[in-house]
C-alpha cells in the first residue's frame, strides 16, 4: 500500500472519526482536506513520497466554488426551499387534514392514510423534511393519541410520511444529485415519480393490512360519518389548489415549457399566492419565511464548500481511482456490485446525512456505474444506466432519515412528541417502513423501467 492509499483511508477514517465530536460537518470536511493537503505537502518535502500535494491544490477550490456559485441549477434550491416553507405556513396541510379525514374516517387505520396521503402531497409541494415530520406530528399525534392509536405505529407513520418529500420531486436532492453527475434535472424528476408513489402506496398497503390484521391498533373513530358528496367536495377543493401548484411546476419542466430553476421561481410564486388565498399571508410569516430560506440554504451550500475541498484533494491523491479499481475487482458480477454499494450506502445512512453522502460518494461511484457495461436502454435519455442508479441511491437514502443514530427524521419527531413518548417507541415505529423502503428499493433493482418509462414517453 502507497502513501497515497494510506491518506484516502486516514481521509474517510478521520471523517467518520471527528462527525462523533460534534463539529458541524461543514468544517470537518473543508479541515479535513485543508489538513490532508498539507500533510501530503509533508510527505513529499521529508519522506520522500510522491503524493502530489502542496498548498497550491487548495487554490483550485477557489474555481471550484465559483463555478458552484454561478452554478443556474442551483439557484432552484432556495426557490423550491422557499415554496416549501411558505406552503408550510399556508395553511395547506391543516385543511386538508380535516377534510380527508372525514373522507377516510370510518376506515380502520384511517387516520394513518390520512398523514399518508397528506405526506405525499406535502413531499410534491414542498419537499422539506424537517418542516413536513413536525408539521404532519403536530396536526395528527395528539388525534391519533384519542383515537387509541398504537404508539409506535402512529409514530412511525408520521416519520415515514414527512420523509417523502426527499424522493418526490421536485426534490431538493435530485436537483443536487443532478448537477453533481452532470445529468438532466428534468430526467431525475420525472423518474422519481413513480418511484416515489409507489413507496408512498406500499405505506398505505401495509397500514390497510394491519388495520384487518389488528384493528385494535388502529381504532375507527366512535364520531365517523359515513361519506357524503359534500365531504367529497371539500376534500377536492382543498386538495386542487395544491395539486394545481404541484402540476403547474413539474409540468412546465416535463414538457420542456421551463427550466428547473424557472419552475422553481413559479413554485415560490405560486405558494405565496396560496397563502394569501387562505388568509395566511403576512410580514411576519414572510420574514420568517425569507429566514428559514436563508438557514437552509446557507447550510447546504456550506457543506458544499466544505465537500468541495474534500473531494479535491481525495481527487488529487487518486482516491477515486482506488474506489473504482476496488469495487469492479469484486467478484460478484454487475448487479452483484450494485447491491453491495447500495449496502454500503445504507449503512452509510445510519451515521451520514443525505447531503454528505450525495455530494462525496455518489461522484465517485459514477464511474463505477458506467464502468459496469449494464444493458439499460431508454430512447432520448443520456446514460440511463446512471438516471435509474441515482433513483436506486436516493431511494436508499430515503432509509437515512428513519434509521438511528443519525435519522434525523426520529430526532425532529422526538422533539414535538409528549415528554412521555419514548425514543425507543419511534425506532420500534418506524421498523416496518424501513423494510418497506428496501422492498421498495429491490423493486427497482429489478424493474428498472419505473423508473425509465416516464422520461422515455415524454421524449418519444
Amino acid at each position: 500500500m502507497d502513501a497515497n492509499e494510506i491518506l484516502v483511508i486516514a481521509m474517510f477514517l478521520s471523517f467518520i472519526a471527528l462527525l462523533f465530536t460534534g463539529i458541524p460537518v461543514a468544517w470537518v470536511l473543508g479541515g479535513i482536506g485543508i489538513a490532508f493537503a498539507f500533510l501530503g505537502q509533508f510527505a513529499d518535502n521529508n519522506l520522500d513520497t510522491m503524493t502530489g500535494l502542496d498548498y497550491t491544490t487548495l487554490g483550485l477550490v477557489v474555481n471550484r466554488l465559483w463555478t458552484i456559485m454561478e452554478n443556474w441549477i442551483l439557484v432552484a434550491l432556495p426557490m423550491f426551499i422557499f415554496m416549501g416553507i411558505m406552503l408550510d405556513k399556508s395553511g395547506v396541510a391543516e385543511r386538508l387534514m380535516q377534510s380527508m379525514q372525514e373522507l377516510f374516517g370510518r376506515v380502520h387505520g384511517g387516520l394513518a392514510i390520512t398523514i399518508t396521503a397528506i405526506g405525499i402531497i406535502l413531499a410534491a409541494s414542498t419537499g422539506i423534511i424537517g418542516a413536513s415530520v413536525v408539521l404532519l406530528a403536530v396536526m395528527s399525534l395528539p388525534a391519533m393519541t384519542k383515537q387509541g392509536y398504537n404508539m409506535p405505529l402512529a409514530l412511525g407513520t408520521i416519520a415515514s410520511a414527512g420523509t417523502l418529500g426527499i424522493l418526490i420531486p421536485p426534490s431538493i436532492m435530485l436537483v443536487i444529485m443532478a448537477d453533481q453527475l452532470g445529468l438532466s434535472v428534468g430526467d431525475l424528476f420525472m423518474g422519481a415519480v413513480f418511484p416515489g408513489l409507489m413507496l408512498g402506496m406500499l405505506y398505505i398497503i401495509y397500514i390497510l393490512i394491519r388495520g384487518k390484521l389488528k384493528p385494535e391498533d388502529l381504532p375507527v373513530p366512535d364520531d365517523a360519518k359515513p361519506v357524503t358528496a359534500a365531504i367529497v367536495f371539500n376534500v377536492l377543493k382543498d386538495v386542487l389548489p395544491t395539486v394545481a401548484l404541484i402540476v403547474v411546476v413539474l409540468g412546465s419542466i416535463f414538457a420542456g415549457i421551463a427550466t428547473p430553476t424557472e419552475a422553481s421561481g413559479i413554485g415560490a410564486f405560486g405558494a405565496t399566492l396560496l397563502a394569501i388565498y387562505n388568509k395566511r399571508f403576512s410580514i411576519p410569516v414572510l420574514k420568517e419565511v425569507v429566514g428559514g430560506t436563508m438557514n437552509t440554504t446557507a447550510y447546504i451550500f456550506a457543506i458544499f464548500i466544505g465537500a468541495t475541498c474534500f473531494a479535491l484533494v481525495l481527487r488529487e491523491l487518486g482516491g477515486d481511482e482506488m474506489i473504482e479499481s476496488f469495487l469492479t475487482g469484486l467478484p460478484f458480477g454487475p448487479y452483484g456490485i450494485i447491491f453491495f454499494i447500495l449496502g454500503v450506502i445504507f449503512l452509510l445512512g445510519f451515521f451520514l446525512d443525505w447531503i454528505e453522502i450525495t455530494l462525496i460518494i455518489l461522484p465517485l461511484l459514477a464511474p463505477v456505474i458506467s464502468a459496469l457495461g449494464l444493458d439499460i436502454s431508454a430512447p432520448g435519455i443520456d446514460n440511463p444506466e446512471l438516471v435509474w442508479f441515482v433513483m436506486l441511491v436516493a431511494m436508499a437514502l430515503q432509509t437515512s432519515f428513519l434509521t438511528p443514530p443519525v435519522g434525523f427524521a426520529l430526532f425532529y419527531l422526538k422533539g414535538v412528541c409528549p415528554p412521555n413518548v419514548k425514543i425507543t417507541d419511534i425506532y420500534k415505529g418506524v421498523v416496518p417502513f424501513i423494510m418497506i423502503q428496501l422492498a421498495a428499493l429491490l423493486i427497482l433493482v429489478f424493474w428498472p423501467q419505473l423508473v425509465l418509462w416516464l422520461p422515455t414517453v415524454a421524449y418519444s
